[in-house]
């Protein structure tokens, strides 16, 4: 998983002439929950028939001309690596948009996840 990967990508697009800004984002286990307790691993479940298709929709918003995601699925601990996205496109007022609602849309409908919490029970 690397942005360095997706940006190359995008940059060997055949419109690539028309992009003005690529917005990555690299999504990493953290170690804590949302409510402050110590996470020990987490565990990710990926629907790729859901991010295609959100993957479809925001290549169909205005000014973007890319969208690439690497997500990934299994057992991972603190600090690795679990998401990793670029949006291509004309103007920041059109990618910085489109890459927080890809962001949203893919962990929202797309993934579940699992955090196991140090000397604790399954937490989510």
């Amino acid at each position: 998983m690397s942005l360095d990967e997706l940006i190359n990508k995008i940059k060997n697009c055949s419109r690539f002439s028309e992009v003005g800004m690529i917005a990555c984002h690299l999504g990493i286990v953290r170690g804590y929950s949302r409510n402050g307790e110590p996470v020990k691993r987490i565990k990710i479940q990926v629907n790729q028939k859901i991010v295609k298709e959100i993957i479809s929709e925001i290549k169909n918003l205005p000014g973007i001309l890319e969208v690439l995601v690497e997500v990934k699925e299994g057992i991972f601990t603190v600090g690795e690596p679990i998401m990793a996205v670029a949006v291509a496109g004309d103007f920041r007022e059109h990618v910085f948009p489109a890459l927080e609602k890809l962001i949203n849309s893919i962990k929202t409908k797309a993934v579940k996840k699992q955090e196991e919490i140090k000397g604790g029970k399954d937490g989510q």
